[in-house]
């Protein structure tokens, strides 16, 4: 499965922080209900091995939904499980070092802040970039807001998809019209919520109009 930018249009970022009294692959699957059509499994705190049987469930809780499913930082979790792709960060292993390790047929997403890290990316094999933060966010504390004039220029010196992240939700979406923007990824919007699967019904309404605005 290779990256097209209809798989940005609602991609989910998990974060166990809000399971409480359901799993996070309850939590996952209400989202695919819902409309998500990228699912990214974060896990920082979780050791391999744990890391890895979480993963092969939820992708093959992706695969029935026919959406992609992507593992953060840990190739060798990515690869293991037979993941359809790997995002990495700015300060996790080099986006050439990914490429060369999980091979051609696997998704690299990265995350980029400029214009110069996003071409770079690109060069060392990004299918898609990630931008943000476009809003203020809790979720990730040590990343600057990302001006709005940057945003654009990344999209306009890239042909690859692109997805915004950070503090994005229902209220500020349509902020990011016009932006060359391909979709949103969120965290707490989507799993936070009392009603996943709602919830992403509507956001998913919603990035789909602000794509075309």
């Amino acid at each position: 499965m290779k990256c097209d930018k209809k798989h940005m249009l609602l991609y989910a970022v998990t974060d166990r922080a809000w399971t409480g009294e359901r799993t996070l692959y309850q939590q996952v699957e209400a989202a695919l209900k819902g409309g998500v059509t990228c699912v990214q499994l974060r896990e920082k705190d979780m050791d391999d091995a744990a890391f890895l049987r979480e993963a092969r469930e939820i992708r093959a809780l992706c695969r029935q939904y026919e959406v992609p499913f992507i593992v953060n930082d840990n190739v060798d979790v990515a690869i293991a499980c037979g993941a359809d792709g790997i995002h990495v960060g700015q300060e996790d292993m080099a986006a050439a070092e990914v490429r060369r390790l999980a091979g051609e047929g696997m998704i690299l997403g990265v995350s980029v802040h400029t214009v110069e890290e996003a071409l770079e990316a690109v060069q060392n094999g990004a299918d898609y970039l990630g931008l943000g933060a476009v809003f203020p966010t809790s979720t990730k504390t040590d990343v600057d807001q990302m001006p709005n004039k940057t945003l654009r220029a990344i999209c306009d010196a890239v042909d690859v998809p692109v997805v915004a992240i950070g503090g994005i939700n229902r209220d500020n979406i349509g902020k990011l019209s016009g932006s060359g923007v391909d979709g949103v990824a969120l965290v707490s919007a989507i799993f936070s919520a009392d009603d996943i699967e709602a919830v992403c019904r509507e956001l998913r309404q919603m990035s789909e109009r602000m794509v075309k605005e």
